[in-house]
């Protein structure tokens, strides 16, 4: 964890609460190792924790990341509609306890194990033999079931040998109808209500790793006419610089025309253009093509200066 970030802001993370690689632990001192500012806890339909373990005692873990010079911002990233994949939205500043919240929680949770469960079957079936138990004891981290996530499975594919990387596993999966197995997600509009109910604010991440053309149960459109759809729901913000390089992307646009295009397109429609690195420790996988703290995000002139996200 040598490379010196880009971003002293870095809105877009993940720990083993869901499939990252550090514990919430290592993913603060870290960021604070780089000198970041601003850090966030987005791991997947996961509720973020009031208290982390440090040294084999639990402790706040906002103001344990204040101790070591870092704002630590909890949220979520939910995964929505059950149709179109990468439909991402991250939730910030929401109160965690809210009624709703919880029970949107819950009911992606019963979800989650049906499905997961079910494409184990599927990939056995075809050659590609996970076991449940693998995937629940993963990087020799016992988790309970409805703590597992997808790429823990793309992961172990890519570990086995099935597949060079994660992200080939997940195009394999992803581009095999012998393998489809759809999750129930929730819909984009009830997510943007709830992160509103609870005082939060609603982000969507990486936009350019939906297709091009999707269809829901409006009907088929392009991704931008689905976006705009997002924003007149609502939406608070659309993730611009982010990790396109390196992750399962394969339009024709660079990083840096991503970048730019959601800049133009939309920085007059929503309030806040985000950024986040997509954080996985992937330094610890399979991968060679790692992500880091910090190599996407927002500056801190305008974190500042956004009337959203400085009061966080």
């Amino acid at each position: 964890m040598t490379t010196q970030p880009n971003y002293i802001i870095d809105l877009h993370s993940h720990t083993t609460r869901s499939d990252g690689g550090d514990t919430p632990q290592e993913f603060i001192s870290n960021a604070a190792a780089l000198g970041m500012k601003v850090i966030v806890f987005t791991d997947h339909d996961v509720l973020p924790p009031d208290r982390i373990e440090v040294n084999g005692v639990m402790v706040d873990s906002v103001l344990y990341a204040k101790k070591k010079g870092l704002k630590l911002i909890p949220g979520i990233e939910f995964s929505c509609e059950t149709q179109v994949e990468d439909v991402h939205i991250i939730v910030f500043g929401c109160d965690y306890t809210n009624s709703k919240i919880i029970a949107m929680y819950q009911k992606i949770v019963k979800s989650k194990i049906f499905s997961y469960q079910k494409l184990l079957d599927i990939l056995a079936n075809n050659g590609y033999d996970i076991t449940w138990d693998e995937v629940l004891n993963y990087d020799d981290i016992p988790r309970k079931p409805e703590d597992v996530q997808k790429k823990i499975i793309f992961n172990l594919m890519a570990e086995k040998g099935y597949t060079k990387t994660w992200s080939d596993a997940k195009l394999l999966i992803r581009n095999n109808p012998d393998f489809s197995v759809k999750r129930e997600k929730p819909d984009p509009a009830d997510i943007i209500n709830i992160a509103h109910e609870s005082c939060g604010i609603a982000i969507l991440a990486h936009p350019y790793l939906i297709d091009e053309t999707v269809t829901t149960n409006d009907g088929t459109m392009t991704r931008a006419d689905y976006i705009d759809k997002l924003i007149d729901l609502g939406l608070d913000g659309i993730e611009a610089s982010y990790t396109y390089d390196k992750t399962t992307y394969n339009g024709p646009y660079t990083k840096e025309e991503i970048i730019a295009k959601v800049k133009s397109d939309y920085q007059d429609r929503v309030k806040i253009i985000s950024g986040g690195s997509d954080y996985h420790a992937d330094y610890k996988k399979t991968d060679k093509n790692v992500r880091n703290i910090g190599e996407c995000g927002v500056t801190l002139e305008y974190f500042n200066s956004n009337e959203l996200l400085r009061i966080l």
